[in-house]
């Protein structure tokens, strides 16, 4: 039989205090039944001798301080997995909202697990084909990789992100493959938009949703991520396939701590975020990877909206730091109506290295990555000249990059949200946009791939 107690002392915001406790562990399941019978369900924040500070799922309104019973349950939040869980949507909480049935959980695992020890941590090295020339040409995304999303707000990151969902494959492999999607705060027509999404393009048939709206409890986005989390390690590692965990948007995540942790009272760090804000988000993003001797990995791409478009917020800063790059959307291409706006030269894969050449994607890969990333560059730089001093004032081969720069943003990274590109069609297009240019000033590519891919009387400008 749970001890029950009636001694709430104090309820600040989503925050519960209750003196006369006995052997209360920090994270443990606490429901609380209020004076009509009603259950509220909470977690154990903080034990300070007699003293825990509980964090209430569904909020405080209605909770009396006299009547409310409280009973420390002796378990975590936990998740019931299942392979079955394919194909389902839940809510935040991880309660089926699909009006399917009840799931028959395998196992129940608790949510906050830890992230993969670094001894057994296995190097990602395998191309990951997400169908988006932008990423797969230039900034690759590799098996147990961390690559998020920078996006601001009003930015297509919601399209983008059904995309990669919908499109993304372990290329030239017969393995199990599935999408683990946590929406976090997002408003009810983004969930709509999503399930639609995955319902109509058959993407739900290897997909597990997770949805928490904007309307549900702010403490519900703590758990979210986790019982994503906890499903893709599940599947990974239990069951063998490669998982591709999405998160978005974790800006509604980092505003949920903040408001927890004034209502703790706790210091401030920058813009009011938790001085904690790094290692919290650190316990996210370090449960993605690859272990070594098990045939499973999960891949991350969390999303995130940038206050004021600002790369040197807490949110994205933290988030670089422990990440391995970044994609980042662009306010001006979306302007111009260059869909995905990715913005190709502050965005960056650290591992991309690692998952392309000859037997990976095609020998080619990496000396066109750098001739695009540079000849994109010099493009954009005579085009800001151009502007300036007049296009008079350009020598030929300013104007041969500057034409290019236009050409590489309208075919290359603009392609809509519905058009799949294998890596062989990117690669392809790479080597068309380049004709564009004189072949004197192609000097990152190998004169052997210059003379197989590129020969002399096809080059418009040699």
């Amino acid at each position: 039989m749970l001890k029950e107690y009636k001694t709430i002392r104090e309820i600040v915001g989503p925050l519960l205090m209750v003196d006369g406790v006995e052997g209360i562990k920090y994270e443990e399941l606490v429901e609380i039944e209020m004076q009509n019978g009603d259950l509220r369900r909470g977690r154990v924040l903080e034990v300070n001798g007699d003293r825990a500070m509980v964090q209430l799922f569904e909020g405080s309104t209605g909770i009396n301080l006299q009547d409310s019973k409280v009973r420390f349950l002796g378990k975590p939040l936990t998740l019931g997995v299942s392979e079955d869980m394919i194909g389902r949507v839940f809510n935040g909480m991880g309660q089926p909202i699909d009006d399917g049935p009840a799931l028959i959980a395998e196992d129940k695992l608790d949510i906050n697990g830890v992230a993969i020890n670094p001894v057994a941590r296995d190097y990602p090295s395998e191309f990951i084909q997400t169908g988006v020339s932008a990423i797969d040409g230039l900034n690759t995304l590799v098996r147990g990789q961390k690559l998020p999303i920078f996006s601001g707000s009003g930015l297509p990151h919601a399209e983008l992100a059904s995309q990669i969902a919908r499109q993304a494959t372990v290329r030239g492999k017969d393995e199990k493959f599935a999408v683990v999607f946590g929406a976090i705060g997002i408003t009810f027509e983004e969930a709509e938009f999503f399930i639609d999404d995955f319902r109509k393009t058959g993407a739900i048939d290897r997909a597990v949703l997770f949805m928490n709206l904007a309307n549900d409890p702010a403490i519900e986005r703590i758990s979210t991520p986790r019982m994503v989390l906890t499903a893709a390690e599940y599947l990974a590692f239990e069951k063998g396939m490669h998982v591709l965990v999405i998160m978005t948007d974790i800006t509604n995540y980092c505003e949920a701590l903040r408001e927890i942790s004034a209502a703790r009272r706790e210091v401030p760090g920058r813009r009011g975020y938790p001085g904690y804000l790094y290692t919290d988000l650190s316990t996210i993003y370090e449960r993605a990877g690859r272990i070594k001797g098990r045939p499973g990995s999960i891949t991350q791409i969390p999303i995130l909206t940038m206050p004021e478009d600002d790369k040197t917020h807490p949110i994205p800063d933290l988030t670089g730091y422990i990440t391995e790059g970044q994609i980042i959307l662009s306010r001006d291409l979306y302007k111009r109506n260059i869909l995905p706006p990715i913005d190709v030269l502050p965005s960056l894969s650290r591992l991309k290295d690692k998952g392309i050449g000859a037997d990976k994607t095609r020998e080619d890969h990496a000396d066109t990555m750098n001739q695009l990333f540079a000849a994109y560059a010099s493009g954009k730089e005579a085009k800001e000249l151009q502007v300036i001093l007049g296009e008079s004032a350009l020598s030929e081969t300013d104007k041969a990059f500057a034409k290019f720069a236009t050409e590489f943003e309208e075919q290359y990274v603009s392609q809509g949200f519905t058009m799949n590109r294998t890596i062989m069609e990117t690669l392809d297009l790479g080597w068309e946009l380049l004709k564009l240019l004189p072949r004197i000033e192609l000097k990152r590519i190998k004169e052997n791939l210059l003379e197989k891919y590129l020969p002399v009387d096809e080059n418009k400008g040699a």
